[in-house]
């Protein structure tokens, strides 16, 4: 009994443990997790800075003498205030110095873009910048509290009057929770501080330090759930060489360079070699592997490396001790009101101050010039000093602006006799005159705080915006499909008779390059098909009869298919698209496996459509035994459709008769401008109706023009884009430029004479001075060319430069634009054609000869014919019509 007793206390004891250690657990991670979420990670909405910054600033502030400091130095300073160890506060000193804003960094501070790191903090030093000692410090605005041993007063926060959060961004991770805020741009967070003080929403989107360019469709306001997708700036310098100068934020060149070694090393690129170039500006060089598409490959990195990453911000902030989480144009709003409370409480205490010295200077004024002092001369005691100095001064007290205190009167004793000698009171009325001329400025102040506060910021945009325009540039971005982009690093192959499918089966038959992340797909005579990845060797059924290279969505795959229904003895023709389906999943292009035969199949890359001609059985009762059938009858549908009847009689065979074109049309191809792609979903300009012949032509700004096919992985930079637009090869380009040597203005007018695909040529002299003027497909182009003679008297003229010049070569020069003194011309809008003219034109333009390039015409020194001599010396008058046209500012280009 005695020991269940005992048994029994200990059990008691033990649970009585548990739950004291339970309650110590509870208590003390609470206390934990909001030390961590208040005082470590997390920045408060009023001055945008963790508590470690914020004591790096006071400890920097108090030191400052307007020299530099070493950082060991200002991180003795700083543990004074932080309890911590120097390690991070040495990291959150170069953390703020490499933003550049608030810290004057001299030494090797390190690199964000490659992420070396800074030199010790012996060797490196800093000092506030004079833009964190305007907006940063006040230590009338300022609340107090005592440091963590009681020895040091530091502020609660700092009276920052700018958005510092937004400006700087902010990282964080705490007990439960994290912050990410990104950084902004300077100038557009004081404009939007500004548009949200008169009135105006903002809008305000992430600016990084490394630049390049980046999405923000789904950006949500840098609140939870948002995302931000940011890309390098990647240019291609030559057909073997692409260049990155800029790189997505949170990377380095050494984490970008190794992401592409790696996709190189798993197949998914190729290339020979990277080389990191970067000194002070970045650049990343990456040669390509012979025969290797750059365009292709510009994609392939945005697709397989870090030249593409995903940001999800999460803006989180401390407001009034407690977490919040928000979006950052709600920041931006509070922290503008902020500065407008700062503003406001500056004000006060200025008012205050200069009343103040109004009192005094009045006390002083009517202490001096009234005599008062001589009061005082025959008192004994300091009570009666005072006594007669009030006593005194009460016949004006009905000037002053409030009551005089003992205070004042023990000032006004302080007066040096000195000073009473040489009393000016012109001079103490022109100050107490300044003094009101300030509190009338100070109260229109106050009355405006509004107007005041946006002076405040528009003064800090004209200080200190020089040199912090935007880094980053706002683009869309289109998808990148990855199975599209991926190098082809492997073969695949077939074993027609055994089933397998692979890369690994060298000995079999060859199909086509893949790569390693592809779908393929598979048809059996079955009827069977399936679609799978791509692998070393697979099992799919013996019987194979196709296999491919499978994209999904691909509308104008078309697979024409006959085959035997042996449950009801009919056979079937369908055409059908596979746009979707499971993977690894059985389908059948009958009913089942069981039923169907494959009589004839063939994939059809651009819906092309086929006439085939069909034997039936020789037992058949038919009376026609032998007939054609055209695909081109049979609209395209979907895989589990059942198809139409070609006959109820049992067929013998399938041969192909004749190959057919394509049924479903050109791929409208749109080029979207924003950002130089190529896309069939409706964005951007339509270049027209594709056939897979087709090519586009492309006129660059430089002078070259390049014929390109139209595959949607194209790049085309928008910088450099003149005209982009569909081929023709009957199209005459009309251009006018500038010989760089000569110093002269050309007409030329030429039609693409060169074949090959993908290559610039220059057709414009050359010259480092040279350039395009204008450039126009019209039929019959129109200007307005203003000149001057030797009298300097402008005369105008129309010309009409499919008049001017006949069609030469592409590498001609042309003829002379004018002889006299060029001023500047204004493109007119073109002529209509008559559609039967313009026929003839292109018969008659089919029989001309190909002009020789090193035809004398060509040189440029003749005169043009008899016909343009007579056509400059008299030129057409400007019809009302062109008058108008040539007035009205939205219909001209001018060059």
């Amino acid at each position: 009994m005695k020991e269940e007793n005992e048994n029994e206390e200990v059990r008691n004891d033990d649970q009585g443990t548990e739950r004291a250690i339970k309650g110590m657990y509870e208590d003390w991670f609470l206390d934990y997790a909001s030390y961590v979420i208040l005082e470590r990670a997390v920045p408060n909405i009023e001055d945008g800075l963790k508590p470690v910054q914020r004591r790096i600033l006071h400890a920097m502030k108090e030191i400052d003498d307007g020299r530099y400091n070493k950082v060991a130095n200002i991180i003795g300073a700083t543990m004074q205030y932080h309890p911590h160890g120097d390690a991070s506060i040495g990291d959150a000193i170069v953390n703020l110095g490499q933003k550049e804003l608030l810290i004057d960094t001299q030494g090797n501070w390190g690199d964000f873009r490659t992420g070396d790191s800074a030199a010790a903090p012996r060797y490196i030093e800093a000092r506030l910048t004079k833009f964190a000692l305007e907006v940063g410090f006040n230590k009338q605005t300022t609340e107090w509290q005592k440091s963590y041993d009681g020895r040091k007063n530091e502020p609660v926060t700092l009276p920052i009057k700018f958005p510092l959060l937004l400006a700087q961004g902010v990282e964080g991770i705490a007990v439960g929770l994290s912050t990410r805020i990104m950084p902004h741009n300077f100038n557009e967070l004081l404009k939007a501080s500004i548009d949200i003080l008169k009135g105006k929403k903002s809008d305000i989107k992430p600016d990084f330090p490394t630049g390049g360019m980046a999405d923000f469709s789904d950006y949500n306001g840098g609140a939870r759930g948002g995302r931000i997708r940011i890309r390098a700036r990647i240019e291609e310098r030559d057909k073997k060489t692409i260049i990155i100068t800029e790189i997505p934020y949170g990377q380095t060149t050494t984490s970008v360079i190794d992401s592409i070694i790696k996709a190189n090393d798993k197949g998914k690129i190729k290339i020979k070699k990277v080389v990191d170039n970067t000194a002070k500006d970045l650049e990343i060089e990456v040669y390509l592997a012979p025969g290797v598409s750059a365009d292709k490959t510009i994609d392939a990195l945005y697709a397989f490396t870090n030249c593409e990453v995903s940001i999800s911000p999460n803006a989180c902030v401390i407001v009034d001790q407690k977490p919040m989480f928000m979006d950052v144009n709600e920041i931006l709003r509070l922290n503008t009101q902020r500065t407008v409370d700062l503003l406001e409480q500056e004000l006060k205490i200025k008012k205050h101050e200069l009343e103040e010295k109004w009192h005094f200077s009045s006390l002083e004024k009517i202490f001096i010039e009234e005599r008062i002092y001589r009061d005082i001369e025959e008192a004994e005691t300091w009570e009666e000093v005072l006594g007669n100095i009030d006593k005194g001064l009460e016949p004006h007290k009905k000037k002053l602006k409030r009551a005089v205190t003992e205070e004042d009167i023990v000032k006004l004793t302080e007066i040096r006799i000195k000073r009473i000698s040489k009393y000016d009171a012109f001079k103490a009325d022109e100050l107490l005159k300044g003094i009101e001329a300030d509190l009338d400025q100070v109260n229109h102040d106050l009355e405006h705080l509004v107007d005041y506060a946006i002076a405040w910021f528009k003064s800090l945009l004209d200080k200190y915006g020089k040199g912090r325009e935007r880094l980053t540039e706002e683009r869309t971005f289109d998808s990148i499909q990855a199975a599209v982009v991926a190098a082809t690093n492997e073969k695949l192959y077939v074993n027609y008779d055994e089933g397998f499918v692979g890369t690994g089966l060298r000995k079999d038959t060859y199909i086509c390059d893949c790569s390693d992340i592809d779908d393929i797909i598979v048809f059996q005579r079955n009827g069977n098909y399936v679609v799978s990845k791509v692998s070393d060797k697979a099992f799919f059924g013996k019987d194979i009869i196709h296999v491919d290279v499978w994209r999904k969505g691909d509308e104008r795959m078309v697979y024409n298919c006959i085959y035997s229904d042996s449950a009801s003895g009919k056979t079937f023709a369908k055409r059908f698209n596979v746009k979707s389906i499971t993977r690894d999943k059985p389908y059948n292009v009958g009913k089942n496996d069981k039923d169907t035969k494959v009589q004839y199949f063939t994939a059809n890359a651009n819906g092309e459509a086929e006439v085939v001609t069909i034997y039936l059985h020789g037992l058949a009762k038919a009376r026609k035994k032998i007939f054609d059938f055209d695909f081109a009858d049979l609209a395209i549908k979907g895989r589990s459709s059942q198809g139409n009847t070609v006959s109820k009689y049992r067929l013998r065979k399938v041969d192909l008769k004749e190959k057919g074109q394509s049924t479903i049309g050109g791929r409208d191809i749109y080029y979207e401008p924003a950002i130089g792609r190529l896309n069939v979903d409706g964005r951007g300009e339509l270049l027209g109706s594709f056939q897979t012949d087709d090519h586009i032509l492309v006129i660059y700004q430089n002078g070259e023009y390049e014929l390109t096919d139209h595959e949607l992985t194209n790049h085309y930079d928008v910088n450099q884009v003149y005209y982009i637009g569909k081929y023709n090869p009957k199209s005459v380009i009309t251009c006018i430029h500038l010989d760089g040597k000569q110093k002269t203005e050309y007409v030329k007018r030429f039609q693409i004479e060169t074949s090959t695909i993908g290559k610039r040529f220059l057709f414009i002299n050359e010259g480092r001075t040279s350039k395009l003027l204008y450039a126009t497909l019209a039929a019959k182009p129109r200007i307005q060319l203003i000149t001057k003679n030797d009298k300097k008297e402008k005369t105008e003229e129309v010309i009409h430069l499919d008049e001017f010049i006949d069609v030469k070569g592409w590498k001609s020069t042309g003829n002379k634009l004018t002889y006299e003194t060029f001023v500047k011309f204004v493109e007119l809008p073109a002529e209509d054609v008559d559609e039967e003219e313009l026929e003839d034109d292109e018969d008659e333009m089919d029989e001309i000869e190909e002009t020789p390039t090193d035809d004398p015409s060509d040189s440029g020194d003749e005169k043009p014919s008899t016909q343009k001599e007579v056509a400059q010396k008299d030129p057409p008058k400007l019809s009302s019509e062109d008058k108008k046209i040539f007035t009205s500012g939205d219909q001209l280009n001018l060059l």
